[in-house]
């Protein structure tokens, strides 16, 4: 099988061929090429989908698990707290007409659940979509760092006070999940590493206000 990329091919195997189908694709891709993007951005989207495609087999309804990673960050406004909602209901405009109500609802669904990533046990399209984009967090540790500043610089706009509040929040969350990953072939090869790197970035987001001190 092909890896599914970001080109319009891609798109119209999930959407058709047609008009509105050109134009909703190149919304969406120009969405996520908005400039403000440092790691939610095409390079994203395109890993996202590129992991989705290999664990389709894994899923009930692989062509709404696709749309939803299309889908899952084309809202994305640092300033916001409801990014997930906004995208959802992008989805569901932008789908009209294009897929049928089913596929449309299972999208709008799968992309709310990327606001906690905690699908329940036996939601398999979740699990695929959810395990997807938490890959990242097991990358090697100067990936994973790179990923961590790029999302820091998303952020630009918040003192580091209160950003590490928020970020430190966000781990502690993922970290208390009860399973990070949800397929046991993804869970048994990157847990250990995601934990790693995320029990490694708390460390040093609890030490800046010591530092700070100290300086």
């Amino acid at each position: 099988m092909r890896t599914v990329g970001l080109t319009f091919e891609d798109w119209a195997a999930l959407a058709g061929d047609s008009p509105t189908s050109r134009t909703e694709w190149a919304a969406v891709m120009g969405a996520w090429a908005e400039p403000h993007r440092r790691y939610h951005d095409l390079a994203h989207l395109a890993a996202v989908l590129g992991i989705v495609d290999r664990l389709a087999e894994s899923t009930a309804d692989p062509a709404a698990v696709r749309l939803a990673a299309w889908y899952h960050d084309v809202a994305y406004d640092p300033q916001r707290d409801d990014n997930e909602a906004v995208s959802a209901a992008r989805a569901r405009i932008g789908l009209l007409g294009l897929v049928d109500e089913a596929t449309v609802a299972e999208v709008e669904r799968l992309v709310l659940l990327t606001a906690g990533h905690d699908p329940a046990p036996d939601d398999a399209n979740g699990a695929v979509l959810c395990d997807a984009d938490l890959v990242v967090l097991a990358s090697p540790p100067q990936a994973y760092a790179a990923y961590a500043s790029a999302v820091r610089e998303e952020y630009g706009h918040l003192s580091d006070e209160v950003f590490t509040a928020g970020r430190t929040a966000v781990l502690e969350h993922l970290l208390a999940l009860p399973a990070l990953y949800r397929l046991p072939e993804v869970a048994a090869e990157l847990t250990g590493r995601a934990r790693a790197n995320m029990t490694a970035e708390l460390i040093l987001l609890r030490a800046r206000p010591a530092d700070a001190a100290a300086g």
